[in-house]
């Protein structure tokens, strides 16, 4: 969960004797807090045709759809392999086929502290588990989700809501397993199975059906959630087939070329696997095949957060469709039909006969591969000489493999584990290295299999195969990873490359997440100049992210930010105005096109903590704080657990003059997450504001330790140390403060305070002409200049 967004001013202030009183940002009150489920959301309400376009009845877009059956007269084969696939089975009611092996193995599940019963009572099959009153509670098993590799079950709960149990079944090890493995989720939580981390309606049914409604009612938080067709039907990739089927029945034998045919392109086709495949927060809760994914969603990729390695591997449940945008592979052209049949979901070839269908010459942007000479593995299809000796498939024979590490998939596609069971590949087909290992800790593909081999025996194998070929100019992948885990790290030294990623970067992927990278030094004039620019991207997502990042720019910066930002509520791309609109939210005309496509999204996340955020984040920015805390606490409410919702909770007490209550929130987050250096330090503002000097130090402190790159602590440190008269330590906080950020002209004006203090009058004029070169109208560090003369 992202938080690109513009911070409130703060009521939390430093003083220090000699110094001037210097604003500090809080927090995050006005959050644009992307909420990116282990499952995808959508909306009842539905989705706005065009900007502020009126939203298109339920009963007027389910009639344009016929049903998967209406397509297995013409298309028999495509038929046969769809029903059989995960996607044809991907979610059904719970007949005896699916349930039966499950609920006949045992009945009696012990997963931790859960104890689950099973039953099969009447041809119903009943579980019984810990409910949300802590209390084990019977339910019936009444739909499943998920064919393989396995199935959960779903169960009905009041307000029209289905509940996802937690306890699912592996139907390959015929084994009952927990989803979050030995976590021991408790009820109450969000996550869960009775929680809204848990929730079908919100989290699991768009992927699951086919033209999903969600239908959440606000006002009596309860769902009326309906679907064109259960599972994920022909239609919910090829588009409404009604039209099309009728014109067929007329006319199928003329010759005629059928008009009602839904063209969707190649690039198209790709933004419709993503829609599902991918972490992504839904704008309008209504795709349908051949809409593009922006218009839609808005991407979780690469940015300041853990989701992502630094080189781009998946880390969190991130599914496959960012990676995929950020790949070579999509640079070249492919598509997901190209590696996979469409019908059946299995992939075209087996193992690297699949990757030699263009690397073997054919494909001009493709480099001939190979397998034995690129892997230095043994690859089935050749002898231990290297030479191929299977030229077609009808020699392969996969139980014939003994060896897989030649297999390309398992070097350029690693696979990560989910949800205990689902072992998926990485779609970013990213290069193995060990030594970012080494040095940033990311992990690599060689030691993925050789888990019995260290990082240095891997090291030496690549280096002894590939050599410099690793750090050539034309794959810059090292040195952007680098980059990357530098500027999560908050180091300044990254902004020049992230400014040179941005420029020179082909791939939009990129260029969006060094824009992502950047949010610590957006209101920095160069920064600030590249993500002007970029508003004017050729890329969507690139523009949609700088949109994003510029939130807070456009009302401190006279001209140039509001300018251009208003341009972009009138850009053809929904993702880019609802960017845009939040950005300048505070402003906004509430009857314009942007303003009522920003209120469909805020409808279509309501029934999420998440969601309340957003609106919360909304009035707070408009200046209504009493509305605004209302959803804050309906926020903390849903999900009590959240130490980024108190710590937001926090920023709207205080700015409502309730200090104890922003105290009481901030030191429940700390407890929550007590290695959050950030937590510590807004509790030492807090702190401050009550005139607790001693305690504020002690978490200052503490946050320095947790983080010591986090310069703001230290400067505040520096400011308390010197508010006790304690100079000396005072300055060593400076000091380190001015290490980590060079930039700011309020560290060297507070270090040449102190330094004059101690008497040391050169030391302190330097400090100060540093102050003013950062910048030049900094009336304080001048007059402080003209007092030591």
């Amino acid at each position: 969960m992202k938080k690109p967004h513009r911070q409130p001013p703060s009521p939390f202030r430093f003083a220090s004797r000699a110094m001037v009183v210097l604003a500090l940002t809080a927090g995050v009150a006005a959050a644009w807090i992307w909420f990116h489920g282990q499952h995808k959301q959508v909306t009842g309400s539905g989705a706005a045709a065009g900007t502020g376009a009126v939203v298109e009845s339920q009963a007027s877009v389910f009639a344009g759809y016929a049903g998967s059956q209406s397509c297995r007269e013409c298309h028999r084969e495509a038929y046969e392999a769809w029903a059989a696939s995960n996607h044809g089975l991907a979610e059904r009611p719970a007949s005896f086929n699916a349930c039966q092996a499950a609920f006949q193995s045992t009945n009696r599940v012990e997963i931790g502290s859960q104890l689950t019963g099973l039953a099969v009572r009447d041809g119903r099959y009943e579980v019984t588990t810990p409910g949300l009153s802590s209390n084990h509670e019977t339910h019936t098993v009444e739909r499943v989700i998920g064919r393989d590799p396995l199935v959960q079950f779903l169960v009905s709960a009041p307000g029209g809501r289905w509940q996802a149990l937690e306890t699912a079944w592996d139907p390959h090890r015929q084994q009952w397993f927990d989803v979050f493995g030995a976590e021991d989720r408790k009820p109450g939580e969000w996550g869960h199975w009775t929680g809204r981390g848990m929730n079908w309606n919100s989290m699991c049914a768009t992927c699951h059906n086919t033209r999903l409604r969600k239908n959440y009612d606000e006002a009596t938080d309860a769902y009326h959630t309906a679907m064109a067709e259960m599972s994920v039907g022909c239609e919910a990739c090829h588009g409404p087939a009604k039209a099309h089927v009728q014109w067929q029945q007329q006319y199928g034998k003329s010759g005629r070329k059928d008009p009602a045919i839904p063209q969707i392109n190649r690039t198209k086709m790709v933004d419709t696997c993503g829609a599902c495949h991918a972490r992504r927060t839904e704008l309008t809760g209504d795709f349908k095949p051949g809409d593009d994914f922006l218009n839609q969603f808005d991407l979780a990729m690469v940015d300041r957060s853990d989701l992502y390695y630094p080189d781009g591997q998946v880390r969190s449940e991130d599914y496959e469709y960012a990676s995929f945008l950020g790949s070579r592979m999509h640079a070249g052209g492919v598509v997901c039909a190209d590696c996979h049949e469409p019908h059946s979901a299995k992939r075209r070839l087996p193992g690297n006969w699949l990757c030699l269908r263009c690397h073997n010459g054919s494909f001009p942007n493709a480099p001939v591969i190979d397998p034995v000479a690129h892997s230095h593995h043994r690859v089935h299809g050749y002898n231990a000489a290297g030479k191929l000796v299977d030229t077609d498939l009808k020699h392969y024979q996969p139980e014939a493999i003994t060896e897989t590490g030649g297999e390309c998939v398992n070097c350029h596609m690693p696979q990560t584990l989910f949800m205990q069971r689902h072992w998926r590949h990485d779609h970013g087909f990213t290069i193995p290295d060990p030594l970012l290992t080494k040095q940033l800790g990311i992990p690599n593909a060689c030691n993925r299999c050789h888990q019995d081999k260290d990082t240095d025996w891997s090291l030496g194998q690549v280096e002894k195969w590939y050599g410099a070929r690793m750090d050539r100019p034309d794959r810059p992948r090292r040195a952007r990873a680098r980059t990357i885990a530098q500027a999560r790290a908050g180091d300044p030294a990254s902004v020049e490359p992230l400014l040179g990623l941005l420029a020179n970067e082909p791939a939009p992927y990129w260029r969006a997440a060094a824009i992502n990278l950047l949010e610590p030094w957006a209101a920095e004039p160069r920064v600030r100049t590249n993500l002007l620019q970029s508003l004017n991207d050729t890329n969507a997502l690139v523009r949609a992210k700088a949109a994003r990042l510029l939130d807070g720019l456009a009302e401190t910066q006279n001209g140039p930010v509001l300018a251009v930002l208003q341009a972009r509520l009138n850009d053809p791309v929904r993702a880019v105005r609802i960017a845009a609109g939040w950005s300048l939210r505070s402003s906004l005309d509430s009857n314009s096109p942007v303003a009522r496509e920003l209120d469909v999204f805020l409808n279509q996340m309501a029934d999420q903590p998440q969601g309340q955020l957003h609106r919360g984040g909304f009035l707070y920015s408009r200046g209504e704080l009493t509305q605004a805390l209302e959803y804050y606490r309906k926020a903390l409410e849903w999900d009590p657990n959240s130490a980024p919702i108190r710590h937001d909770l926090a920023v709207v007490y205080s700015s409502l003059n309730q200090n104890r209550e922003a105290l009481e929130q901030l030191e429940a987050a700390v407890r929550l997450e007590p290695q959050e250096a950030e937590y510590h330090y807004k509790v030492a503002l807090a702190l401050n504001e009550s005139g607790d000097l001693d305690k504020t130090i002690a978490e200052l402190e503490t946050a320095v330790r947790l983080n010591p790159r986090h310069a703001r602590a230290w400067y505040n440190l520096g400011l308390a140390r010197a508010a006790r008269q304690d100079l000396n330590n005072a300055l060593d906080a400076l000091t380190r403060a001015e290490g980590v950020d060079a930039r700011d002209p309020r560290i060297p004006y507070a270090r040449a305070t102190v330094l004059a203090q101690l008497g040391r009058a050169a030391e302190a004029r330097a400090a100060a002409n540093r102050a003013l070169e950062l910048q030049p109208n900094f009336q304080e560090a001048r007059q402080l200049l003209e007092e030591l003369h």
